[in-house]
């Protein structure tokens, strides 16, 4: 598979870059942020945004056995807390749209989790992630161009 032509333009991607900065920001937990953004790449193939967050995941501390099971976070036991959980549900319900709209369950799962503020930002990661995937799949941009 070869990369297609570069169609992103160069405000589009500043601009989601801004947003993605202020999502993260606003949410106030990198680590979180991180599986938030990992997570959603995997549903979605997206191997360029799977690498990028893997690595900056990697760099910030995060343990190889949390990466590992990440797809498998509801299986994982104790592994991920009550506020981290609430968010990957939210980010699958967020992403996966194609199964309806997001369950209320799962929006006031994470409501227990975050302020208002906080899941307003969490919801901001989600849709940024998602905007940042559906541009490299659409692109066909292969991993292991990222640098930090």
């Amino acid at each position: 598979m070869t990369a297609r032509t570069q169609f992103l333009d160069r405000e589009v991607g500043q601009a989601l870059s801004a947003l993605s900065a202020a999502a993260k920001k606003g949410l106030g937990d990198p680590a979180l942020a991180e599986l938030v953004m990992i997570r959603a790449s995997q549903l979605n193939h997206c191997a360029f945004c799977l690498d990028m967050h893997l690595t900056l995941a990697r760099r910030n501390g995060e343990s190889e056995q949390r990466l590992g099971l990440l797809a498998a976070w509801e299986e994982a036991g104790d592994l991920y807390d009550g506020r981290e959980r609430a968010a990957l549900a939210l980010t699958e319900a967020v992403t996966v749209l194609t199964e309806g709209f997001v369950p209320d369950a799962v929006y006031e799962r994470a409501a227990v989790h975050f302020a208002d503020g906080e899941l307003a930002h969490l919801v901001g990661v989600i849709t940024v992630i998602n905007s940042w995937n559906r541009l490299m799949v659409g692109r066909r941009v292969p991993p292991g161009g990222y640098t930090p």
